[in-house]
């Protein structure tokens, strides 16, 4: 993992937009854009066609923008931030982590202990619908730790062996998950209903299996990709959520407490091969190892907005001490091919 400091002042160039463009040493993402001269939140809203149009450019070309410098002061500032960019803005349907929604569709980011790291991971690959695009908002940065990673996916499938992407690309990845009972997001959060019908009826819709248990509790099974294409640059990436869905995730401790209580289907959920067989824990190591080898780190500011293409680009969350207030919003609905 590479950590950034400071903005490389001899990296900045201002523009005819009035943005000024800069990097972290060393490092490809994310490129940081800052207003030439600082205003109000009026100033913002004037300069929303040059924000707009730097989002989408840079964004093409770098994966992740960090606008820094803006007044960007809370939930209300950054929705009307995100809004210049991305105007349609998603629900966070079928999530698999707990959120606070705030307002209107902003969220806070993953309520894991702070203590917890959070593996490099793309947004809702775990599915076949995800947001091309994701918002980051830091409110409050912790006063230690609580970065937000970031790696390249183009480069984690590079880099991930040739057997083991071969494997995963042949099998794709098929998930388990038991919903509720205390140890995972309830089912009626998840699909946002307490129909049980409409439950059905969406899964049938996304091509998930489901069931439901003697306890009255839901199962579900789908299957999705491991590797997947940018639909706008047709670059591939490594897109699933394997890693973190498999029970070799969790802490030995708890890992060793649920599995003398539940089989291996029957945990708050799993990840196998596409066609049921287990995904060794020793490949998912190796996974691992290269998400970490790429993770790059900057220091959060009270007032980053962060923009993630969010197939191009993977996110995770480091530990962290004090209070610590990041907001998240998404954007651009895409639905993969049926497998």
């Amino acid at each position: 993992m590479t950590e950034l400091g400071a903005v490389s002042p001899a990296g900045a160039r201002g523009e005819a937009d009035g943005l000024a463009r800069s990097s972290f040493p060393g490092a490809a993402l994310p490129l940081v854009v800052s207003p030439l001269r600082r205003g109000d939140v009026g100033d913002v809203a004037a300069s929303a066609a040059a924000i707009r149009a730097c989002a989408e450019a840079e964004l093409t070309s770098r994966g992740a923008v960090l606008f820094r410098g803006f007044p960007v002061r809370g939930v209300a500032d950054f929705e009307a931030f995100v809004k210049l960019v991305t105007p349609d803005l998603l629900d966070y349907t079928f999530g698999s982590t707990p959120r606070s929604h705030l307002q209107s569709r902003i969220y806070t980011s993953t309520e894991y202990p702070a203590h917890q790291h959070i593996p490099l991971h793309n947004e809702q690959s775990y599915t076949r619908e995800w947001p091309l695009k994701i918002w980051f908002h830091c409110a409050e940065a912790a006063p230690e730790g609580g970065s937000t990673p970031l790696a390249d996916s183009r480069e984690v499938l590079r880099r991930i062996p040739a057997r083991i992407r071969e494997r995963f690309t042949a099998k794709k990845v098929m998930y388990v998950r038991n919903y509720g009972g205390g140890l995972d997001v309830p089912w009626q959060k998840v699909f946002g209903t307490t129909d049980r019908g409409e439950v059905e009826r969406i899964c049938r819709q996304r091509g998930i299996t489901c069931e439901w248990k003697a306890d009255g509790e839901l199962r579900t099974r789908e299957v999705c990709q491991a590797v997947a294409m940018h639909p706008r640059t047709g670059d591939e990436v490594w897109f699933n959520q394997a890693h973190l869905f498999h029970v070799s995730s969790l802490e030995p401790s708890v890992r060793e407490a649920l599995l003398a209580v539940f089989s291996e289907d029957q945990l708050p959920r799993n990840a196998f091969y596409g066609d049921g067989s287990p995904i060794e824990g020793a490949v998912l190591d190796e996974i691992r190892d290269v998400h970490r080898q790429l993770a790059v780190e900057f220091p959060w500011r009270e007032g980053d907005v962060l923009l993630v293409d969010n197939m191009r680009v993977a996110h995770g969350r480091a530990p962290f001490r004090g209070p610590r207030k990041v907001l998240v919003a998404m954007a651009e609905p895409y639905r993969a091919e049926a497998l």
